[in-house]
Order: C-alpha cells, then structure tokens, then sequence
C-alpha cells in the first residue's frame, strides 16, 4: 500500500509546473509545449512539424482519448506544458498526462446560483488554459476570473469582475503579456458597456481598466447620441469576448471589440459609437489605447470586429511590413499596419451585400442601400450573416497564403421596437439564418491576403465549419467539421486527405505537438454553441472528449 502512495503522489515527478514570460514568448518554436492560444502570441496557427505530412498522413490514428464531462459544448483549445495538457470547459478544468491521457487532476467550475440558466450560448469556453509562473488561469460565465495550483487544481485567488445578472459572462480565456493578466468580457447582446481589464498575475488585484465604450467628455463620446440619448454609453454594447494577440516588440496587444448594442440604429442616432466594431491596440502595462481601426461605423447588422487579429510579416511595395490580418465577420479580409492602424488593404473573401467596397484612405466601408431599405422598415437579407464563425484563421509564411473556413449563410433581418431591460438581450431585431438553396454552406479557402486572390476554396454542401484552421509543414492543414469529423486538408488544393469520426461536432481549433521526438495531433470534440446546435441539433450528439492522434507504424 505504501509503493502504491507513493507513487501516485509522485505522478507527474519530473515535469516542471513553473512557465516563464520567455516560455511564452517561444511557443511554437519549442514544439514540446504549446503555451498560448494559436500556437504562438501572433495567432499564426502554424507549426514547423513535418513528421505528419502528406505522403503518411493516411496513418493517423487516435492512441488515446478522454470524457469531458460536459455536454454544453467544447470550443476551446488545450495548452501543453512539459508532459502535461491543460483543458477547459463550462464545468471543469483538467490536468490531463500527455502521453497516456490519464486525469492528473480536475477541479470543478463553482457558478453563482442562477448563473448558468441565464447563459444565452451554456458555459461556453472559447480560449485555451493560460498558464504563467505555476499558475492556471481562466475565465467562468458568470464573470469571474480566477487562478490555480497548475500542480494541484487548487484555487489561488478568485475575482469577480462584473454582475452577470446585467448581461456579462466569461466565455474567453485571459493572456499574459508583459507580465500583466488581460482579460475581456462577453455579453454584449445584453446591457453592457464592454471593457478590458489588466490584472496582476500573483495577487488577482486589477490593476487598470479600459472601456470601449467612452464616458461623456472622453475621447470617442462625441461619435454618441449623449444628447439625445444620454444614457445609450452605459449599455452601448462593445464587449471583448473573442483572444487577443500581442507583438512584444512594439508591446503592443491586439483585441477586437463587438456590436454596438441595440443593432437597430434607430436607437442609437445612427451614429459611429466608438469604439465598437473595431481593432483596438492597448499597451498591456497601464491600459493605454495606442491606436484603434473602427471596421464598422454604427455597426447595425450585428457584424463586430472580434475576430483574431493575426499577426503576420509581409512584403508591401516592395517593403516589409508588420501586419495584422482579420478575416471579419462583415465580409472583408482587412489587412492593417500593426504600428499605427492604418488599413493596407480590405478584400471580400464571401459574397457581401451591404457594402461595395473599403474606402482605404478613410477606413469607412462604402455602402449600398441595404441599411437604407432597413431603416425604412424593410426585411433585408444580408451577406453575409458571418464570413467566418468567430474560429481561428491559418497563416503559412512560407507560401505566404490565408486558411480558413467561411459560411455561406445571410440574415433575413428586420428591425423592431427595442424595450430596455437591464440584464436581458437588447437587440432590437428580428433574424433568421438560411443557407442559399442549392449552394454550398461554406468552403474551406486558401486566400492571399494583400490582394483577396482566392488560391483554391473547397466547398462544403452539406454544414459549414465552426473549428479554427491549422497549418504545418507537411503540406497540411488540420480542422473540423460540425457533423462530427477532424479532418486533414491537402494545403496545396485542399482536398481531403484523411478523416476521424470524433462523435460529437468539432468546434475547436486543432493543435499539434511533439513528446518524447513524436509528432501528435489533438483537437477537442464537443456539439455547443447558439449556431452550431441550431444547424446539426438533431444529428450530432452532444458529449465533450479529448482526442488524440498520432501515426501508426508502418
């Protein structure tokens, strides 16, 4: 009995629990650990593995998987540090062993009554585990961010940042840049003025607060109805609920913020409402706003600007540029200068109704009649409803190409009355969401980013994708599909290479990994999610898992 204890408290002897700010910033160069969101603080989605590539690929097979126990829905990523995977979800958090998929240890989410009722999309959790210094951190839905004991699971500190019975939830995971803990906040169909927090790492005392909504008199309130409407900045929507990037030589971090609430314009004057709809770059010490990039002006069709801000370096007239690339929900793939906000170039990657064109030398979409027709009380349909679902693009800087899946889905929208009520959705709308008869519901693409060229796109008929694009070395790219399957596209023409039937839809981005000089390939699986439970509801079971795969030998 003795041997026995001893060794199970000696499980996981040997594996270091402390993670360095210079761990963080080498993740994905050290192919043992993956560290952050997007393997690596420029959300590249890309690897320099090669050890699974397009000759073999055919030989990937799972060699172990794990329950979740959670059937709200699986949309996060796991972190790897030394022989350990992290995993979060709405219930719990995991230490899961690397290479036999044996529970380390899992602590359970502890809600405020009532907290989970209320949540418009379950427990969601869009981000990955943030590990720093032997210390877990994450977000809960009923807004509290909180630290563990990466050894053990145990609480560390815990703080509650908003009231969710007014609309705000935790749905994303925080990030360590410059040594400061940042954190969003979702809930911005609901009453809430969005902001950023910046938190000390050790202590959980906040250290700085940005809104993204300004205060009468700040920079940014006079693009409000504060005259008319002078309480519409209070609940003005802007949240942050989607990862941020970081480029720690221009210590800048990189976060999108959402709609401006209510989406009928009608309420807000019709005017700009910064800083909602747009790209915001802040220095990660104090808060401070650097230079923002507002996408959408008076963003009226529920269109954001949440979508990771990928961090990429290319060849702009000859010279090379620090760039920021966004596949935007509205349609367009924005190219920006990572330095001061400037837009280099904005092509749409999907059809795209409600604007012809970006104005670069403003920044301003130019529009069509749709808004007008909508204001003057007509049912719309708008392209697109999403160009992509809030997922992780792709970036290979060696064929210097986009990947991502895109949706092929338009909103018949109509705008209605709008009754403020603290707490509950503010949307002033009515919606519904088809796929076009006859066309596909997405495709996965290939795109060049500086000119819109689409170098393939492979259509998908039957559901469009909610998972994040993967690139590597050998030739592939990794993603999944909501009926269920993780599947490996050639990156030259995306045709199917190989494919595994996970049992429930895979809305997480893939990663891949290397342990003890063999190359691994784990994805979670898990049906959630307002959209995806509305599309395969009745064909795809829920149930959260971990899968993992690796090559069998020949």
């Amino acid at each position: 009995m003795k041997k026995i204890l001893a060794a199970l408290l000696c499980f996981g002897c040997g594996l270091g629990w402390a993670q360095t700010a210079e761990e963080l910033l080498n993740d994905g160069k050290n192919t043992e650990n993956v560290t952050t969101f997007g393997l690596g603080y420029d959300l590249k989605m890309y690897s320099p593995l090669k050890q699974i590539n397009k000759s073999n690929v055919r030989r990937l097979v799972p060699i172990w998987g794990f329950s979740l126990s959670n059937d709200m829905g699986e949309h996060s990523q796991p972190t790897i540090y030394n022989g350990v995977m992290y995993v979060v979800n709405g219930n719990w958090t995991f230490a899961i062993d690397v290479a036999t998929g044996r529970q380390i240890w899992r602590t359970p989410v502890q809600y405020e009554r009532g907290a989970l009722r209320v949540a418009t999309s379950g427990a969601l959790m869009r981000g990955p585990a943030t590990i720093y210094e032997g210390k877990l951190f994450r977000q809960t839905v009923d807004a509290h961010v909180l630290a563990l004991d990466m050894k053990t699971g145990k609480e560390i500190w815990n703080q509650k940042y908003a009231d969710w019975k007014e609309g705000y939830k935790g749905v994303i995971a925080p990030l360590i840049a410059n040594g400061v803990l940042i954190s969003g906040m979702a809930g911005g169909d609901s009453t809430t003025r969005g902001f950023v927090d910046g938190y000390d790492p050790q202590t959980g005392k906040q250290l700085w607060r940005r809104y993204t909504i300004p205060a009468p008199g700040e920079p940014g309130s006079e693009t409000w109805p504060n005259q008319t409407k002078p309480d519409a900045w209070k609940y003005g929507g802007g949240a942050t609920w989607q990862y941020a990037s970081y480029d720690p030589q221009l210590d800048l971090l990189y976060i999108g913020t959402g709609n401006a609430e209510p989406y009928n314009p009608t309420f807000r004057d019709g005017a700009d409402c910064l800083y909602t709809a747009s790209t915001l770059a802040l220095r990660p010490k104090t808060g401070e706003m650097v230079w923002y990039y507002q996408s959408v002006p008076n963003d009226s069709f529920d269109f954001d600007a949440t979508a990771e801000s990928l961090l990429a370096e290319l060849r702009v007239d000859g010279q090379a540029r620090k760039v920021l690339i966004n596949a935007h929900k509205n349609g367009f793939l924005y190219v920006l200068d990572r330095s001061n906000g400037k837009p280099i170039a904005a092509n749409p990657y999907v059809k795209v109704n409600w604007a012809t064109h970006i104005d670069l030398k403003t920044g301003r979409p130019v529009l069509t009649d749709l808004l007008e027709r909508a204001m003057r009380g007509e049912t719309v349909n708008v392209f697109p409803s999403r160009g992509t679902n809030a997922t992780l693009i792709a970036f290979n800087p060696k064929t210097g190409l986009v990947y991502l899946n895109s949706w092929n889905f338009p909103r018949l929208m109509k705008y209605v009355d709008f009754k403020f009520v603290l707490g509950a959705g503010s949307t002033g709308i009515e919606s519904t969401m088809t796929t076009p008869k006859g066309e596909p519901a997405g495709y996965h693409m290939a795109i060049e980013p500086l000119t819109g060229k689409v170098a393939w796109q492979v259509p998908m008929m039957e559901v469009a994708s909610s998972a994040g694009m993967l690139a590597t070395d050998g030739g592939l790219l990794f993603t999944g599909l909501l009926t269920g399957e993780v599947i490996a596209l050639d990156q030259d023409s995306g045709k199917t290479l190989w494919q595994f039937k996970t049992g429930s839809s895979v809305n997480a981005p893939p990663i891949t990994y290397t342990h003890k000089g063999r190359q691994y390939v784990t994805v979670l699986s898990g049906r959630g999610g307002s959209i995806a439970n509305r599309v395969v509801t009745d064909s795809v079971p829920t149930g959260g898992s971990v899968w993992t795969f690796a090559l069998m030998p020949e």
